[in-house]
């Protein structure tokens, strides 16, 4: 399978079981769309029809092109076969039981009152509560002894707003230092706010032991205080922008990631993420809302032409400023075309329910934070384990081939068949397929590809 895509002025042919990606000229472009449904005598016959007016294009000139075709064909590198399919459920059979990831949800509870928020205010439709010293080292335990022979682990603090419990925080990584140089792991940690609570202690501690810092923020004042209030329904962008930059500074700009929501009443989020590059932030990343469909904030149909457009518009952008010098990075188009995740991950994706886990403050383990306070994907708790076999093995089944509809998708191994928490939410299936985000997620691989293309034909030409 192959897909075949103008963007940016390059003619692009990506192989979609090598990933490899070729950018030709406009004739071998239509010589590849046609070489597996048309004869090639044919093709030749087309092709001298299209192209008459011009005098490059000979008999001579189609056969060396066809015949280039079948050799990168041979090569592996266009029209690979697809030998994924067969492994695909054995594949997470082969890490089952080790965990190398949690999402600490160190506070459910939150100082703001984001009208859009997926967790009810911080508190998942429940009660809210702080989670624990007793119950936090628990889980670090937890993690610690199913991780198998993983020497790297991972931990995000979340809420909520995690800063509400700082000092459990705190505690939890001295904790986890200490325990790490006895159980021979080594913890990473990610911290994840929307800065209301930010100071110079946080500061302080979050440059030495946060691996990453996630920062919230929706880009323009009036677009982040509409639905971004406190509890009076005060916008906060004017108390947190100040305190964001002063994290970033004192991070030297790195290690962070301004992550922002655009909703129906922000579908032209090029503007946020303009206005987050005029405030000095480089590490960027904006988000569709996750809501029902009739609440106010989803976006439409008639909003999808225009966020397609805002990718492309986006991608046109970054190309620009990084020939000027000046890049920055947007984390849907944070793609390696030279490496890139292995084979495991891109059938297997995220690794939620079974890799990945997230905690409740009452010690509860869910397969993701998007699953918290539904009682049925309730996995276990950190004390017994996963009990709830049934929904982990519902999980563990869940790959790109799972879904039907992904089969002939050529983004299949790029989105390893999407969030299962936005299928369930949207089809009541975690196998099921949230179209909307399909549309999106392509059109972003698409800008991806173009853009690590564009520069790579920059590099070629120097």
């Amino acid at each position: 399978m192959v897909h075949c895509y103008k963007l940016g002025g390059l003619n692009i042919v990506l192989d979609i079981c090598s990933g490899s990606v070729h950018v030709v000229d406009e004739v071998a472009y239509d010589v590849i769309e046609a070489y597996e449904t048309t004869d090639h005598e044919q093709i030749i016959k087309d092709m001298l029809v299209k192209y008459g007016d011009r005098e490059d294009v000979t008999r001579e000139e189609l056969e060396e092109c066809l015949a280039q075709i079948g050799e990168l064909k041979e090569a592996g590198q266009l029209f690979t076969p697809d030998t994924f399919e067969p492994v695909a459920d054995t594949l997470k059979q082969k890490t089952a039981g080790v965990v190398k990831a949690l999402c600490l949800h160190i506070a459910h509870t939150c100082n703001l009152n984001c009208a859009y928020c997926f967790a009810s205010q911080g508190k998942y439709q429940g009660e809210r509560a702080m989670m624990s010293l007793e119950v936090g080292k628990r889980a670090l335990d937890f993690l610690i002894e199913n991780s198998g022979s993983r020497t790297n682990l991972e931990v995000d603090f979340f809420g909520g707003e995690p800063l509400m419990n700082f000092d459990v925080v705190k505690e939890l990584v001295a904790y986890a230092r200490e325990r790490e140089k006895e159980a021979g792991k080594n913890f990473r940690f990610t911290l994840t706010t929307n800065g209301v609570l930010i100071d110079d202690d946080v500061i302080d501690f979050a440059n030495r032991e946060m691996s990453n810092v996630v920062l919230s923020l929706d880009g323009r004042k009036e677009i982040h205080d509409r639905y971004r209030v406190d509890y009076a329904g005060n916008g906060s962008w004017e108390k947190i922008v100040p305190k964001f930059q002063k994290m970033v500074e004192a991070r030297e700009g790195k290690n962070y990631y301004m992550r922002g929501t655009f909703t129906h009443a922000n579908p032209d989020f090029l503007k946020d993420i303009e206005e987050m590059l005029s405030l000095g932030f480089t590490e960027l990343s904006m988000e569709p809302v996750v809501c029902a469909p009739d609440d106010p904030s989803a976006l439409t149909e008639e909003d999808l032409p225009i966020v397609l457009e805002q990718y492309e518009k986006l991608a046109e952008l970054m190309l620009e400023r990084h020939r000027a010098g000046k890049p920055f990075t947007f984390y849907h188009y944070m793609i390696d075309l030279k490496g890139g995740p292995c084979i495991y991950k891109r059938v297997s994706g995220c690794g939620s329910g079974t890799e990945y886990m997230a905690v409740t403050p009452w010690g509860d383990l869910y397969p993701c934070h998007q699953f918290v306070g539904d009682e049925k994907f309730c996995l276990g708790n950190i004390w017994d384990g996963v009990t709830n076999t049934a929904i982990q093995n519902e999980f563990m089944a869940c790959n790109v081939y799972a879904r039907p509809e992904c089969r002939d998708c050529w983004a299949k191994l790029y989105c390893s068949g999407g969030c299962a928490a936005n299928a369930y939410h949207a089809t009541g299936a975690i196998t099921g397929i949230y179209s909307y985000g399909c549309t999106l997620f392509r059109k972003r691989m698409e800008c991806a590809i173009m853009l690590e293309a564009a520069k790579t034909l920059d590099e070629d030409d120097e």
